[in-house]
């Protein structure tokens, strides 16, 4: 069991609330949960910590998730919020790293090494292999890369001048098809210039003090919109 502290890397995205449906649903107690994980698993898990991870007052290891799981009967990422680096993507998916390292065609130890730094170096082909192996969203990939903030540049800069010469380099980091960028990019180029252009106009009539930090609240959301600017546009 892993406690939270500030000498040990962030815990895992676990929902305790799930442990206590899905025993419920079971008809199990902790002492049975703990129990299916010390025979099948091999954990020397006590009763009182199951119960203090449905309480939230700890968070399992990523080898007592894929455990609880099994006693369980549900999959790790019924126990899961939200993953969001290499490690809880794949433990949410329930593979080992050597599997995970075969099916994107990466050696076991150059995968291993980009897991624990959280530091993602792979090419165009295991990025793509990455994304079909844990089941990625675009959103989700970017983040696992690393290359979030590099979007996030990438839109202000698009914001705040001629955004159309920015569709390639977005397009880039984006796996989506061309015309959605531009889509996207239009839009929230025309939404943001509307907020500037009231805060140029403020204490004009219908103008709003308010106005420059719904603009500065734009830009710091700027990959969220841009996500949902992309749902918007046409397909």
């Amino acid at each position: 069991m892993r406690r939270p502290s500030s000498g040990q890397p962030p815990p895992l995205p676990f929902d305790g609330t799930a442990i206590r449906r899905l025993r419920a649903q079971l008809g199990m107690a902790h002492g049975h949960v703990a129990h299916a994980m010390r025979v099948s698993y091999g954990l020397p898990v006590r009763p009182e910590t199951v119960a203090a991870w449905e309480r939230g007052e700890a968070v399992p290891t990523g080898a007592e998730l894929g455990a609880l799981a099994g006693a369980l009967w549900c999959s790790p990422a019924e126990l899961m919020t939200v993953p969001r680096t290499l490690l809880e993507h794949r433990l949410a998916r329930g593979m080992a790293p050597s599997d995970l390292a075969r099916a994107i065609g990466m050696s076991g130890a150059d995968y291993e090494r980009m897991e624990a730094r959280a530091e993602w170096s792979g090419n165009a082909r295991q990025t793509a292999a990455l994304a079909v192996a844990l089941g990625l969203t675009a959103p989700a990939l970017l983040t696992v890369t690393g290359k979030e903030p590099r979007l996030a540049e990438l839109l202000r800069e698009a914001l705040g001048t001629r955004w159309q010469a920015y569709v390639r380099p977005v397009g880039a980091l984006v796996p989506v098809p061309r015309e959605r960028v531009t889509a996207a990019l239009r839009q929230m180029h025309a939404e943001y210039q509307s907020l500037m252009v009231a805060t140029l106009n403020w204490g004009s009539p219908g103008a709003s003090a308010s106005d420059g930090a719904e603009g500065r609240d734009f830009l710091d959301g700027v990959v969220e919109r841009f996500w949902a600017a992309l749902r918007d546009a046409p397909r």
